[in-house]
């Protein structure tokens, strides 16, 4: 960020102070920013750019003001969008998200910069993304993962891990909410969380939830940090913390962390509820606090057996013989 332009680094700090965004996407629109400024300079200045890495290390923004941008045109926007194509292997998912960064960041220019310019982002189309089923342990295995944390021999780590585990599968709430738990927001049987955009959402806990709670505050350090998960060193656990020790796990278990990660524990909360719980599809978007339902629709996959299931039900399903 050190080496961004005052004006992306302006906006970057309007993305947190007024905006409310998380540190992750403010991070990755500074980043698409940055790049596509880089690219604008080398194209305005005739620059050749022989790749990627050359445009990344070898154009000197330095100097770039909210002026720079007043002859940007569409034209400018899906060239760079096409060198992209060119040279990175992005997926639809990351190609959506670089449009999103433009589109926010010359409404911001207009809108807060007062740059007298008619947004050359306005008609940037968004990239599909592909359709995809969400990667997810089974019942089974969700078991054997907290099976093998419970063979931790550390009553302190055990208590904990596990608590942060079934948490994850029966609540399906994100790193970043979990890692934020304060004691004081657990209230009986219900859990106040900060979700994405800074919004608050009220997440019940069941019995599981609750028993795992109990038993880890019995080995909890008794410390002043309102923190829920504490590391031995007795600090708030980061984000890293946490997948560092849920990877631990889940090799331990005999699962592939190239494929199995935190956020599929996410997946599974999500998966087992709509597959077991027969929850409503508005009812799992609420849990999981998406802001629309299409993002939730992803979790609405079938297995294979009950695909079999439903066609051996049909009621035409009798063989029919010549009388």
């Amino acid at each position: 960020m050190n080496s961004y332009p005052d004006v992306i680094i302006d906006f970057m700090e309007y993305l947190e102070t007024i905006k409310g965004r998380s540190p992750n996407t403010i991070k990755e629109y500074g980043y698409d920013v940055n790049l596509l400024t880089k690219y604008l300079k080398a194209r305005k200045d005739k620059i050749k750019i022989e790749s990627f890495e050359d445009l990344k290390n070898n154009i000197d923004i330095s100097k770039v003001d909210s002026g720079f941008y007043e002859d940007v045109d569409l034209v400018d926007l899906h060239s760079f969008m096409s060198f992209l194509d060119r040279t990175q292997n992005d997926s639809n998912i990351t190609r959506a998200r670089k449009t999103s960064s433009i589109k926010t960041f010359f409404k911001y220019l207009i809108n807060i910069r007062k740059l007298d310019i008619k947004n050359p982002a306005e008609e940037l189309e968004t990239p599909k993304k592909n359709s995809r089923q969400p990667v997810y342990l089974t019942l089974e295995e969700c078991e054997k993962l907290l099976d093998t944390i419970l063979e931790e021999e550390s009553d302190f780590l055990r208590s904990r891990d596990y608590c942060i585990v079934t948490l994850f599968l029966n609540c399906g709430m994100r790193l970043s909410e979990l890692s934020n738990i304060d004691i004081p927001h657990i209230k009986e049987d219900t859990l106040t969380v900060i979700g994405k955009g800074d919004k608050e959402r009220t997440i019940y806990l069941n019995e599981a939830c609750l028993a795992s709670i109990a038993d880890y505050l019995m080995y909890r350090p008794k410390i002043d940090s309102p923190a829920l998960f504490v590391s031995k060193k007795k600090n708030r656990m980061s984000n890293r913390a946490i997948q560092y020790r849920i990877d631990h796990y889940l090799e331990l278990a005999g699962f592939d962390t190239s494929i199995y990660s935190v956020h599929k524990l996410r997946h599974t909360s999500a998966t087992l509820m709509y597959q077991y719980g027969g929850v409503d599809i508005k009812v799992l978007q609420e849990i999981l606090g998406h802001e629309s339902v299409a993002t939730t629709q992803i979790y609405t996959h079938i297995n294979n057996k009950s695909l079999k299931k439903a066609v051996d039900s049909n009621p035409l399903n009798k063989i029919k013989k010549r009388t």
